[in-house]
């Protein structure tokens, strides 16, 4: 999981033991639309790369594609723009390559659907799940197979020859098919879509003009806000700011869980707070949860700010001796 992903902090300590993969840029409409561009325009652009990464390869050298269909902890409720992955689908059809997404934090519910790529009109070949998968109390994920796939196996060993301790426990699948018994009640998908749609209207109201705050993103009851130095530039705060710790220790200090992180932008810099409330979150209780942000956000950024303040004094003085 390390090798194919692209979270620069959690790889460096295993660098030497990753192996090398191909990759392509983020789907960022926010970083890397043009001016005049159309997100759907962008869309298309974007995923073109994917096509020119995969005509580089040698033949037969690729086995496919993988992604996160809305990017979690390290991008912050990265939303793909509508035809994304539709046309990824397409060019990863044309090559023979497997298309592999990653819905551990995205999927089960999370975006208003049972999975995130439904939004997409598109069906990978495999995907993984989990998280809500377990119904938040119990530690289950799965591995989820097309036919083309486990027709394969079938013609092949006939069998998956890996395997783990908890593979297929009792307890975890009992649990797990309680909770896509609740996720596919009639309404349940709904209602998280329409919670997602008031949360979207509470933190656009707090945020959409907030000099620090220079994107609003997500889908669902799956939203981030991504932190700028200035909005104008798009500029990240420095990393050594700590931004996003202030931030989270702000929010628990007033009762708030969020997922900060860090290195939003290029891997070290760029800051975002990542919101994943319970689907069995009321209205108040949304309401509660942006005004908390808000106040830990302004907080943060006092301290974050006081830290650059004091770090540029401490360099200036150097400077002068």
């Amino acid at each position: 999981a390390l090798s194919v992903g692209h979270n620069v902090k959690r790889r460096h300590d295993f660098r030497p033991l990753l192996f090398d993969v191909s990759t392509i840029s983020e789907c960022n409409f926010y970083r890397h639309g043009l001016a005049g561009e159309s997100e759907e325009e962008y869309a298309i652009r974007a995923a073109r790369e994917l096509d020119a990464e995969l005509s580089a390869q040698p033949p037969g050298t690729v086995i496919g594609f993988i992604a996160e269909t809305i990017v979690g902890a390290t991008a912050g409720a990265l939303t793909p723009p509508k035809g994304y992955f539709r046309e990824i689908s397409k060019i990863c059809h044309k090559h023979g390559v497997l298309l592999i997404l990653d819905e551990i934090m995205c999927g089960m519910g999370r975006s208003g659907k049972l999975f995130a790529y439904e939004w997409e009109g598109v069906r990978p070949d495999i995907a993984t799940c989990g998280k809500a998968l377990g119904g938040g109390i119990q530690p289950v994920s799965a591995v989820l197979l097309s036919d083309k796939i486990v027709d394969a196996i079938k013609a092949g060993s006939g069998a998956l020859k890996g395997g783990h301790t908890f593979m297929g426990h009792p307890v975890g699948c009992a649990v797990a098919l309680e909770a896509l018994e609740i996720l596919t009640e009639d309404g349940f998908l709904e209602d998280v879509i329409a919670k997602g749609r008031a949360l979207e209207m509470l933190l656009k109201q707090a945020f959409s003009s907030h000099p620090h705050v220079g994107d609003i993103r997500g889908r669902g009851l799956f939203w981030a806000i991504e932190l700028v130095r200035d909005r104008s530039t798009k500029e990240p705060f420095p990393a050594n700011s700590g931004l996003n710790e202030f931030i989270k220790r702000s929010a628990f200090t007033r009762g708030l869980l969020i997922y900060p992180g860090g290195g939003t932008v290029d891997g070290t810099l760029g800051d975002h707070i990542l919101l994943a409330p319970s689907a069995t979150a009321d209205t108040t209780e949304l309401h509660e949860i942006v005004d908390r942000l808000r106040l830990a956000v302004d907080a943060g950024l006092k301290a974050a700010n006081s830290r650059i303040y004091q770090w540029t004094a401490d360099k200036r003085e150097g400077a002068t001796r």
